[in-house]
């Protein structure tokens, strides 16, 4: 029995594994929650993604026996996977788990991943498990945010239409227009550009914001919401059995 944890910045997500089988996911949890989880399961293996704790105090926090296999995933992490990127110990955690877990969706395709959390990150992995890096844009709600952070008088805006006119006919309006249609734009465009130079590319989605944009972008695409938690579990398999 594995746990697989994505401590992110917004939210704690968890899955349980049999082997490779996801038995279950927990998209939102405390702390509190997370310890309840690993009471119930009693899990022999666990790996953590974090990207705003050290591994130490995560372990404590958790309050895992001294017996429980423990991963910490950091750049120095062994992963199933090549890394072609010049500063590979800088790579997010978040970044090569999602990529690991895509090849285990389809280890025979090339897939570019999109990640739509706090940022937008795009990145491409090949059918030989070659990470050839990406690019990161900013997140959704990030848009919004530096727009009435950077200027005086723009208000603090969420989104509130699925796909909001081209025409704002207030400031609100317009706002949203401009960042929903805007990052719509964008990946479509991004998408569009992988599948000019490798029309079999596979894409595939996952992150918070990800269920707000599936249904408008182009076919065909994947929407794997656990797919980091998959990849963080093949990443966990892959060191318990070196060691």
């Amino acid at each position: 029995m594995n746990m697989a944890i994505d401590w992110g910045n917004s939210a704690i997500k968890a899955g349980i594994f049999e082997e490779e089988t996801l038995l279950e996911a927990h998209p939102h949890l405390s702390t509190d929650n997370l310890r309840a989880l690993i009471q119930k399961f009693a899990p022999d293996a666990v790996v953590v993604s974090s990207t705003n704790r050290p591994a130490g105090q995560l372990r404590e926090e958790l309050s895992l026996k001294p017996t429980v296999f423990w991963l910490a995933l950091d750049g120095y992490t062994p992963v199933p996977m090549e890394k072609q990127y010049d500063t590979p110990h800088t790579l997010g955690t978040d970044r090569i788990a999602s990529a690991v877990g895509a090849k285990v969706c389809f280890p025979a395709d090339d897939c570019l991943v999109i990640d739509l959390g706090t940022c937008v990150t795009y990145d491409y992995v090949d059918a030989n498990s070659v990470f050839h890096g990406g690019m990161i844009s900013p997140g959704f709600r990030m848009r919004f945010q530096a727009m009435h952070s950077f200027t005086e008088r723009l208000p603090l805006v969420e989104p509130e239409e699925y796909r909001p006119s081209l025409l704002g006919k207030n400031t609100r309006q317009a706002m949203q227009a401009g960042v929903i249609n805007g990052l719509l734009a964008e990946l479509n465009g991004i998408i569009d550009a992988h599948r000019n130079e490798n029309p079999a590319v596979k894409v595939l989605i996952c992150g918070g914001d990800a269920p707000f944009f599936e249904s408008s972008l182009k076919p065909t695409i994947f929407v794997v919401p656990e797919l980091v938690l998959i990849g963080l579990n093949r990443i966990l398999q892959h060191n318990v059995y070196r060691s």
